[in-house]
């Protein structure tokens, strides 16, 4: 109903229909952590029965693979040891001959997908990797020359069948993309965008760890002026934000972070500031409260 796919881009998440598209075929691709071998033969005819048993019943759990096919466990990418089918099927995801139809609590239910043939010819391979740099950057820009060329190679997971292509790609969006200097540092954004606007006057957000602003730590310095970390693994005797801080936009600056939790059903905030003090813009207080409103209403503590 959301026209959106669950894929690996930059990173893992929901992409639109026309991305997931612009990433595939991946014929004879391996999961990154996998390596770039080519899978033994008997894992190709494990892979193709298992793709049989999902056509034939259309949309498959896990847990009902397994119990058909019994393949036993495996490491794991992490260490630990997981279904030997569960890591097939989403390998096989991965190579874009299965899509994630839903998920039942949380569980991949898989179904057959079949992706439409790849460029033919040098012009129409360059064409789709640009496009995918091009959407890359206009979810992360504006960038420092060093994020643009990390960006770019992240691309390897999104399309490893054109890893060698990925030098030329680069290339192509130095010399397309808007520019500037900037303090001795390249910026490159959209060339439609208009990086001249004025400071929004948009509401508080609190933004995840992983979101676009904040994804790229060395980026945030520079606009910033300040080093977010996340904190979640770090002990809490060293933590110096909160173990599970959220940055805090107000405008176009991120000027603290946020702490939320929940006692007796109640929403608890705890918030820290850059320059030790909240602004004293009456305009801020007044959006702070219907951010943390949001958050009690996505959290059900509200209607």
């Amino acid at each position: 109903q959301l026209g959106v796919e669950e894929d690996f881009f930059v990173n893992y998440g929901f992409v639109t229909r026309s991305l997931h598209a612009l990433m595939h075929p991946r014929p004879d691709t391996c999961v990154p952590a996998e390596g770039a071998r080519p899978w033994p033969a008997a894992r190709r005819k494990q892979a193709q029965l298992l793709l049989e048993f999902v056509r034939e019943r259309g949309a498959v759990h896990p847990r009902d693979a397994d119990a058909h096919f019994s393949h036993g466990t495996v490491k794991n990418y992490w260490g630990g040891s997981s279904s030997a089918t569960t890591q097939l099927l989403d390998a096989m995801h991965y190579r874009g001959v299965l899509r994630v139809a839903r998920r039942d609590g949380g569980i991949r239910v898989y179904s057959p997908h079949q992706h439409a043939p790849g460029p033919t010819d040098g012009a129409a391979l360059r064409a789709r990797l640009d496009a995918l740099v091009d959407v890359a950057v206009g979810i992360y820009a504006p960038l420092p020359g060093p994020s643009l060329s990390f960006l770019v190679r992240r691309l390897r997971f999104a399309a490893p069948q054109w890893y060698g292509e990925l030098k030329g790609a680069l290339e192509r969006a130095r010399q397309r993309l808007s520019h500037a200097r900037i303090d001795g540092v390249d910026w490159y954004w959209p060339a439609e965008e208009d990086v001249g606007a004025g400071a929004p006057e948009g509401p508080v957000r609190m933004l995840s760890p992983f979101d676009p602003v904040v994804h790229d730590r060395a980026r945030f310095e520079l606009l910033w002026g300040w080093a977010y970390r996340f904190e979640a693994y770090t002990p809490a005797p060293k933590r110096k934000l909160g173990y599970y801080a959220l940055p805090l936009l107000w405008r176009d600056r991120v000027i603290g972070w946020c702490n939320l939790s929940t006692k007796n059903g109640a929403l608890q905030s705890e918030l820290g500031y850059v320059d030790a003090r909240p602004p004293r813009d009456r305009a801020f207080k007044r959006e702070l409260e219907a951010e943390l409103h949001r958050m009690r209403v996505f959290l059900g503590l509200e209607p």
